[in-house]
């Protein structure tokens, strides 16, 4: 679960760049301003998925020089066969997609992991979209041959190593699934990483985007209330950083019952690292009168 820091600065930094002047409509930005904002977070998890699957395709050349093999030697079997034509095509669908496979997986190794977040996410997603694209179609492919393959009791002996090759090989590729979708599998303790990275990066986004549409529905309403307390107040004369985290703040002290020296000391600690040298003084003031208001002081 993401914290509260955490959540909250993201909220100031949308509510900040959905303000400036000229700036796109809110929710019309919101894909490009989450792209931004969890693109550290993005990087990470994708360079974890990367090792990983380097790791699990440690070996992998070995039982696909195996299958290679029990294949060619399949084949020769089943062209006696004219009934089981279908089967050979599939194993030469298999072998094509292999090759593909290869091609893919060394493509993805010759990435380099140094460079700007953005530049490193786009080349990651792509090399590795690529690579479990084919190997789902491989998936496909070798389910199909062994569904096949049992069609033919008479050539079980001709083909039960190849079955067995083809059920090796294609354990990596069951790996790969999990690695793909770690949250599909939570029996995997090796995963745990992964699962933890997706389900906070998406909690984030679930819980920033609840509260900033609780902010933005009652923007003028919160903004009346700094009026109240404000000499002369317009929200453009306002800093801002410093506008985005008073309205998060009148928020909440008007809208949730975290106690209001709790909102005002979080308020104040964003303005020190958002804000400008006078931020967290005028934070403080202000949100110091519209508390005070509040309890009837």
């Amino acid at each position: 679960m993401p914290s509260r820091r955490k959540i909250r600065e993201a909220v100031i930094q949308f509510l900040y760049c959905a303000d400036l002047e000229g700036s796109a409509h809110p929710e019309s930005m919101t894909e490009t301003y989450w792209d931004f904002i969890l693109e550290s977070d993005q990087r990470k998890l994708l360079s974890a998925e990367f090792r990983m699957i380097h790791h699990l395709a440690h070996g992998r050349n070995k039982r696909l020089e195996e299958w290679i093999k029990r294949k060619d030697q399949a084949l020769q079997s089943l062209s006696g066969w004219p009934e089981a034509e279908n089967l050979a095509r599939i194993l030469e669908r298999i072998s094509n997609s292999e090759t593909k496979w290869s091609v893919a997986y060394a493509n993805l190794q010759k990435l380099s992991l140094d460079g700007e977040d953005a530049i490193i996410i786009r080349r990651l997603e792509l090399a590795m979209n690529e690579l479990f694209s084919i190997d789902k179609s491989l998936q496909q492919s070798r389910s199909e041959f062994l569904a096949g393959a049992g069609d033919f009791p008479q050539l079980k002996t001709s083909l039960e190593a190849l079955t067995a090759s083809t059920h090796r090989i294609d354990r990596i590729s069951q790996r790969l699934n999990m690695v793909q979708n770690p949250q599909d599998f939570p029996e995997q303790v090796d995963l745990e990483k992964l699962r933890d990275s997706k389900s906070e990066m998406q909690q984030l986004r679930v819980s920033c985007s609840e509260l900033i549409g609780r902010v933005m529905q009652c923007k003028d309403d919160i903004d009346h209330m700094l009026a109240e307390v404000i000499e002369n107040f317009s929200p453009e004369r306002i800093d801002p950083v410093d506008r985005a985290i008073l309205r998060l703040a009148v928020h909440e002290l008007k809208q949730t019952d975290t106690p209001s020296k709790v909102i005002i000391n979080e308020a104040v600690e964003l303005a020190k690292r958002f804000g400008t040298t006078d931020s967290s003084r005028f934070v403080n003031g202000v949100l110091d009168k519209i508390a005070s208001l509040s309890s009837g002081d």
